[in-house]
């Protein structure tokens, strides 16, 4: 794989991450108004001391984001590009 390629992929990933980021944020506003509603005490997560997801969700949100990140730089790049680069 090219420089320029590995570039673009990254940056497909860089973009996934961020992706997943926002998605953790609605989902994290989301589960505390549903938790307050019903009278759920929260407890912070282990893995991070200011979130309330669970920790697996967490780890799940960002490798999903990495993953979708790069499967859509390997698909732009080949819709973009074409195969032979």
């Amino acid at each position: 794989m090219g420089i320029k390629k590995t570039i673009y992929v990254g940056l497909a990933m860089v973009l996934g991450l961020i992706l997943s980021f926002i998605a953790h944020a609605i989902i994290e506003i989301f589960y505390i108004n549903y938790s307050l509603s019903r009278g759920i005490i929260l407890k912070p997560s282990a893995l991070t001391p200011k979130c309330y997801l669970p920790s697996i969700l967490q780890i799940f949100l960002i490798f999903a984001g990495l993953l979708g990140g790069y499967i859509l730089g390997q698909k732009w790049w080949t819709k973009i590009y074409g195969k032979n680069n």
